[in-house]
């Protein structure tokens, strides 16, 4: 028994001994690593001075026991004085055996809790731009989440001067957290913009299974919804400064981020969704929420270590509800800073329901990339004529320092892209060149207007997780109402810096 717990020991003191060997490497990676290290020496130190003084018990221990098994010499005579010093002596020795065996298991039990409290140790670790806080079984994690965008745009060549705007907004500033506790996972964000603040995400996840080629998700709260490529993906992935055409005249009247419940299902080169949505955690409650049914799948039926093909079908029904009686739809065509120019699909009253539906197909080869996405939407209405609108994009771009795209073949949608030498090491980072047409075509209604556009950008990666990008986009627009009708053109050139971790 005692061997068996000194080898225990043992192997405490040697995982520990691991631990301070492989702490030097690691504290490059992390903020905290000199705290760890502290805090392992600490433990190392003390698992040794403890090992030191069982060794000692022990072997008084086996002292005692081989004295105890010697052969017992010829009794000699002994006066009463004699055996009364006898029976002292040996009640003396009994006590101090007994806190010899009481020390030696206080002594095991100290050990055994710093190897528990080892085994509970958080790991910090250094992910994407930020801290991840995660026990060392996994069990519970927790991250912060964080997005800055810093535009700068300005136009020219536009016959109306009130479209020729230059300036400078915060696109975007997001703060948040995810993590899970076991399979069940969360994520808030709370987006800063506009002059306003929007929870775009609340939820929580759970996972039913992750063994094998299949796994299943279910999301309940808010979320973004999955429809089409452009629209599923986060701002802070997209390879352009905006979303396409295809993802914008697509959209449904609740907008992209819904509150409901949302299922997933992964196959080794599939995927499969569908959620229940009403209105965004916004709604006042002065109305019953307008609410919508999602489905969308994609497949890959080529995939291999040069890249891969995209097949993607999505498609959803709105119901609206009475506050809803109106639509009207007038996407931005160039940067965010410039609200003046959009492509007006005039306004339909009477609003009672629509649907739309859309196709994606591409694909990634080595360093290259190609898409197509398709949008189209019916409305229908008592007051206006039903509308029928369309939107299409068409995008591809390469990556001259030769990464891959940050394409996730498991979710269909735009991932991070990883830089093989970013600048924060002395490198140069990733370098990308990115061309789109987009195309809005709401020619369906009576005053419904039209518009494209061609945009040609640059996405300098300094990492994972920061980068700078420039589009320059050539528009066109031909709207029958508002404060700019008729056919207009001009050039506008967009700015971004951004940090996401």
């Amino acid at each position: 028994m005692r061997t068996g717990r000194k080898w225990g020991l043992a192997g405490a003191v040697s995982a520990v001994a691991l631990v301070m060997s492989a702490a030097p490497a690691s504290a490059q990676q992390t903020p905290d690593t000199a705290e760890l290290l502290k805090l392992v020496k600490q433990q190392a130190k003390q698992l040794a001075e403890l090992q030191a003084r069982l060794d000692k018990l022990e072997a008084q221990q086996q002292q005692t026991a081989s004295a105890a098994s010697a052969p017992a010499p010829s009794p000699v005579p002994q006066t009463a004085q004699q055996t009364q010093q006898a029976a002292v002596d040996a009640q003396v020795q009994n006590a101090i055996q007994d806190s010899k065996s009481s020390e030696l298991a206080s002594l095991q039990a100290q050990v055994a809790q710093l190897a528990a409290n080892n085994k509970r140790g958080v790991d910090v670790r250094w992910r994407n731009g930020g801290p991840e806080f995660r026990s060392s079984n996994g069990f519970f994690t927790f991250r912060p989440r964080g997005d800055f965008m810093l535009d700068f745009s300005t136009t020219s060549g536009s016959r109306y001067d009130d479209r020729n705007l230059t300036g400078t907004e915060v696109r975007d500033i997001r703060l948040g957290a995810q993590g899970n506790v076991g399979k069940v996972g969360y994520k808030v964000d709370i987006g800063f913009e506009d002059n306003s603040v929007h929870v775009k995400e609340a939820y929580i996840s759970y996972d039913f299974f992750k063994s094998g080629p299949r796994a299943a998700e279910l999301f309940l709260g808010q979320k973004l919804e999955d429809r089409s490529i452009d629209g599923s993906t986060t701002k802070r992935r997209l390879p352009f400064m905006e979303r396409n055409a295809a993802s914008a005249v697509g959209a449904p009247d609740i907008g992209y981020f819904n509150l409901g419940p949302q299922f997933k299902l992964y196959g080794p080169t599939w995927h499969v969704s569908v959620s229940f949505s009403g209105d965004s955690i916004g709604n006042g409650g002065d109305y019953s929420d307008s609410y919508a049914v999602f489905g969308r799948a994609h497949w890959n039926p080529i995939k291999g270590q040069g890249g891969f093909v995209h097949v993607g079908l999505w498609g959803w029904a709105e119901r609206l509800a009475a506050d809803a009686d109106s639509i009207n739809e007038v996407p931005h065509l160039v940067q965010h800073f410039n609200d003046n120019i959009r492509v007006s699909a005039t306004r339909i009253d009477g609003t009672v329901g629509d649907h739309a539906w859309g196709g994606e197909l591409g694909g990634v080869f080595h360093n290259l990339y190609a898409f197509g996405e398709y949008a189209n939407r019916y409305i229908s209405a008592t007051d206006d004529p039903s509308a029928h609108q369309v939107g299409y994009s068409v995008y591809g771009g390469w990556f001259i320092t030769g990464e891959r795209p940050g394409f996730s073949t498991r979710s269909g949608i735009w991932g991070t892209t990883k830089v093989n030498d970013p600048v924060t090491d002395g490198g140069h980072g990733a370098i990308s060149l990115n061309g789109r047409y987009d195309k809005y075509d709401f020619t369906d209604s009576p005053r419904g207007g039209w518009g494209d556009s061609w945009t040609l950008g640059v996405n300098w990666y300094l990492n994972n997780w920061a980068r700078l990008m420039l589009n320059y986009v050539h528009w066109r627009t031909d709207n029958h109402v508002g404060s700019y009708k008729g056919r207009d053109t001009g050039d506008s050139i967009g700015v971004r810096s951004q940090i996401s971790f």
